[in-house]
């Protein structure tokens, strides 16, 4: 334990001796994102500008593309890399990983298009989930008629009694026009417990209503976006893309699908927009971002698929000193509310 200690203390001194520390990275929005006045910000900075601060820690920073910062790492020409980049078993033989900070997914970034043809909004409007709403509008209306007939089968039977059969498709005629706020008037209730569910019915009827008529609008209006490439099976007979010396890559590999190299993700998603790509594989929270960044939710869209699970953490030289304790300290923080605070600045919900 006394052996530990003196570790951890020579440890911080060896830091606070140095000037400052040489901390690379790369721009990948929103985890590293640069200013126009040459700062940096995003997920990534914000953690580690908690640390640094809360560590003592001074800085500064030199900027690299994806291949770069790994031999970086790998050289120690720096001391820490700051951006989101993938916990893998072979970038850990060649240097070291800190505790993740960041979980995620590689994903699809596909071409797509707005499908208004007349059978696409024919599936929309009649689908499953349609007919779902209708069979419980329908056990809706039953059950207000039903309790109508309770009411007004004694004290109302010319208009709802007549037999039980008769009276309560005469309660159910009621719920429906009522609902549809046609009400032809040739049934009313008389009884005081028939107009409480009556005036109960008509309020609940126009929020009903209000509800089906935007749904329905919402399905004709908006076109939902089709893609050419919807799963993994799909990439195989497509024109795909990804980062080169990125994990994706590794992947695509591993996987045997053939693909073109791109410097960066942007670059990928604009080739995509641009009708050069059919898809492009990589981190879905990047590709997310850059998409709603660049305005391009009408030509491409993130597919909800996961293909394999993506680790974030800070890259380090191996053997460095400053790994367990930045490792207690990113335990500490991402445990923390503020944290939290700036998921949903980024991410929202």
């Amino acid at each position: 334990m006394k052996n530990f200690l003196l570790i951890m203390i020579l440890s911080v001194l060896a830091i606070n001796a140095q000037e400052k520390l040489i901390v690379g990275t790369k721009a990948a929005e929103p985890f590293t994102i640069k200013k126009k006045d040459g700062n940096w910000t995003g997920v990534s900075f914000e953690l580690w500008n908690i640390i640094a601060k809360q560590m003592d820690i001074s800085y500064e920073i030199k900027e690299y593309d994806l291949e770069e910062i790994l031999n970086a790492v790998e050289q120690g020409e720096i001391d820490i890399a700051v951006s989101p980049l993938t916990i893998t078993s072979g970038r850990e033989e060649k240097f070291d990983f800190t505790h993740p900070y960041f979980i995620t997914g590689l994903s699809i970034a596909a071409s797509a298009k707005a499908d208004a043809g007349f059978l696409s909004l024919f599936k929309r409007v009649i689908s499953v989930e349609f007919f779902e709403a209708v069979g419980v509008l329908i056990l809706i209306l039953f059950m207000i008629g039903f309790i109508t007939w309770l009411f007004e089968r004694k004290k109302n039977p010319d208009e709802f009694g007549d037999g039980k059969s008769k009276g309560l498709w005469s309660s159910f005629w009621f719920a429906a026009v009522t609902m549809t706020t046609v009400g032809y008037g040739d049934k009313s209730p008389k009884s005081v417990g028939g107009r409480i569910v009556a005036l109960v019915w008509m309020f609940a009827a126009i929020i009903i209503i209000s509800s089906i008529t935007a749904a329905i609008a919402s399905a004709l209006t908006v076109g939902q976006l089709e893609t050419k490439v919807k799963g993994l099976n799909d990439l195989y007979s497509a024109n795909v893309g990804t980062v080169a010396s990125s994990s994706a890559e590794s992947f695509l590999i591993d996987k045997r699908i053939n693909y073109s190299s791109y410097k960066s993700v942007e670059e990928g998603i604009e080739a995509i927009a641009g009708g050069e790509l059919d898809a492009f594989v990589y981190d879905a929270p990047i590709m997310k971002y850059i998409v709603k960044k660049n305005n391009l939710s009408g030509k491409v869209k993130v597919l909800a698929v996961t293909l394999e699970s993506v680790f974030y953490g800070f890259a380090l030289p191996a053997e460095s000193s400053l790994r367990e304790m930045l490792n207690r300290e990113i335990i500490a923080k991402i445990s923390d509310v503020k944290w939290r605070e700036v998921m949903f600045k980024y991410f929202g919900d």
